[in-house]
């Protein structure tokens, strides 16, 4: 993994890309399905209830006197990037077919990641605490807006519906977990920090198991032999400029709201983020059908272009002088590597 990380290749991705592989080759059918049906659901009410019991209420509350920050990581996240998932309409059908539009619309509604924008912030030397809780913050609210969104926008894009029993899935699959968590914290709380590899293993591991879950049910429908290569490389692009767009639209509001360099840079990590981790569950549950697994894929491909694009980044902003007042070299860099 130390080997991979000087490429930023995200050892989770690559686990990611196996799970898809394995799908492809080896799908379960039959009993299997059934069996590994019924795992995905306990895995995504387990990763809830971790998600629910990590997150300290009180923290992410105390976040709030900073409301200008966190009101605009929140802006970007639930209004800016659903706003150009919907203008990326255009591109349909020539450029983008329904399902793969349906699937970059979705990664425009799913919340900010928390480890990748921490790290990345502490990299580049930004307002961690900062950076904490914003990343908490849009987690936590992308719980109750993301599905929301999803009924909003999606019914009338596309071919997904939500209706009303997906609203009750949604309540005892990610919100009962979710409250379960927080309730259980004074317990179990302080022993998932103390023990976060079991955790992150957990965390990951579930993960891994819904995309194999989902891919195997999409080789089972044959839903991959409407997808081409030149379909793939035309999605790459669209993620990338997307990613160019947010990263654009992230430095110019630093800059216009006169937030601190360090504040700048919170804004610059956690508004242009897109969570795998809390989007792939969110997916399995909205979306039935083997239809899923090309929705997650946008959101896949996306997530791994944040990361390489954003270490970048951040490296070279971590090299500006301590007394720089002013971003605006990094910003020129910043937008270079996010189009490249």
């Amino acid at each position: 993994m130390k080997f991979l990380s000087r490429f930023y290749i995200d050892g989770f991705i690559l686990a990611i890309i196996a799970a898809v592989g394995v799908a492809s080759v080896f799908p379960a059918a039959g009993t299997a399905a059934d069996v590994l049906g019924w795992a995905t659901k306990v895995a995504i009410g387990l990763l809830f209830l971790i998600y629910g019991a990590r997150l300290s209420p009180s923290e992410a509350w105390q976040g709030v006197k900073h409301w200008r920050l966190h009101s605009v990581i929140l802006a970007l996240t639930f209004v800016v990037f659903p706003l150009l998932g919907l203008a990326l309409r255009i591109l349909v059908p020539s450029v983008l077919s329904d399902e793969l539009y349906t699937g970059i619309l979705f990664l425009c509604l799913v919340p900010s990641t928390v480890q990748s924008s921490i790290a990345f912030t502490s990299i580049a030397r930004g307002n961690v605490a900062g950076a904490v809780v914003s990343a908490s913050f849009s987690n936590l609210v992308g719980v109750f807006v993301t599905p929301l969104l999803v009924i909003l926008l999606m019914n009338t894009t596309g071919d997904v519906h939500v209706d009303a029993s997906s609203i009750i899935v949604i309540v005892f699959q990610l919100l009962v977990p979710f409250f379960a968590g927080q309730l259980l914290r004074p317990w179990i709380g302080e022993w998932l920090t103390r023990n976060a590899k079991p955790t992150k293993l957990v965390d990951r591991g579930s993960i891994v198991l819904v995309v194999y879950a989902a891919f195997s049910e999409g080789m089972n429908e044959n839903i991959w032999s409407t997808v081409q290569p030149g379909q793939i490389a035309v999605l790459v692009g669209v993620c990338v400029a997307l990613l160019a767009v947010v990263l654009g639209v992230t430095l110019v509001i630093g800059r216009v709201l006169g937030f601190s360099v360090e504040d700048r840079v919170v804004v610059l990590f956690c508004g242009s983020k897109k969570s795998l981790a809390s989007g792939v569950p969110m997916a399995v549950v909205l979306f039935g059908g083997g239809q899923v697994g090309l929705i997650m894929l946008p959101l896949m491909i996306f997530h791994q272009i944040q990361l390489i694009v954003c270490a970048i980044i951040a490296q070279r902003l971590s090299r500006r002088p301590l007394a720089q007042a002013d971003l605006s070299e990094s910003e020129d860099v910043s937008l270079h590597s996010g189009g490249s």
